[in-house]
């Protein structure tokens, strides 16, 4: 068990955040004292830069952030180093999934996010979209749309939660994106700790020297994962942090 970590990857919501969508105490104070010993910390999560910078901002400065599920990833100076987009032939396949069925959708698009309550005005092919996801409460539908979703070899399928399903290009997921930052760090996969709780993490806490699930996590994460901290609610990220400091 015992690594030398260069960098902790963390996710966000479910992870890093607590229930309240806030980072505690605890977390920062773990985060601070793994920077202070030449640790990278970067977060690693399905959220756009729009929907993480404050957070990345309040930890001090990162080297790297990964979003969008690896979509796009973002130096210290939140400037964009790399971006994978979504075909919009597959795009069209998906809203029509949504129309189909009749159940929520959210995007990322270079240009702006977009969901049921508010959404695009242009045609598909006008945007650059990043990734695509449905929330399904109904389990036959959400089985139905992800046998079909799972079938395409161009397309990478997570989740961030039980009922959602989320969409990006074949090869994009969190795992290839640290790697990425790895290479640009001259870090090794092996002295990573990642840290999640969904499906969208899976692949990162598969790759990294040292997988941790949280204690909330999805049944088959923690079946991945090197071993299970406590969960967001009580410090689960602290806890990991400290383990391996």
């Amino acid at each position: 068990m015992k690594k030398d970590i260069k960098l902790i990857a963390l996710d966000m919501d479910g992870t890093l955040l607590n229930s309240g969508e806030t980072v505690s105490e605890a977390n920062y104070k773990a985060i601070k004292k793994a920077k202070d010993q030449g640790i990278h910390v970067v977060l690693s999560t399905g959220r756009s830069l729009e929907r993480c910078q404050e957070i990345a901002e309040s930890l001090g400065r990162s080297s790297y952030i990964v979003t969008i599920n690896g979509g796009e990833i973002y130096n210290d100076k939140f400037e964009l180093v790399d971006q994978t987009v979504l075909d919009a032939a597959l795009v069209e396949r998906l809203w029509e999934l949504k129309e189909e069925h009749d159940v929520h959708y959210w995007s990322t698009t270079v240009q702006g996010q977009f969901n049921s309550s508010e959404n695009f005005e242009k045609e598909i092919n006008e945007y650059d979209w990043l990734k695509f996801g449905f929330d399904i409460q109904d389990d036959e539908i959400r089985q139905v749309v992800l046998d079909e979703l799972q079938n395409n070899e161009a397309l990478e399928i997570s989740n961030s939660s039980p009922t959602n399903i989320e969409v990006n290009p074949s090869g994009v997921n969190k795992a290839a994106a640290l790697l990425k930052v790895c290479e640009r760090l001259d870090i090794e996969m092996e002295n990573v700790m990642a840290v999640g709780d969904s499906l969208n993490d899976m692949a990162m806490i598969k790759e990294a020297g040292i997988g941790v699930a949280m204690g909330n996590a999805q049944e088959d994460v923690k079946n991945e994962a090197a071993w299970v901290t406590s969960t967001n609610d009580e410090d689960g990220v602290a806890e990991a942090i400290e383990r391996i400091l």
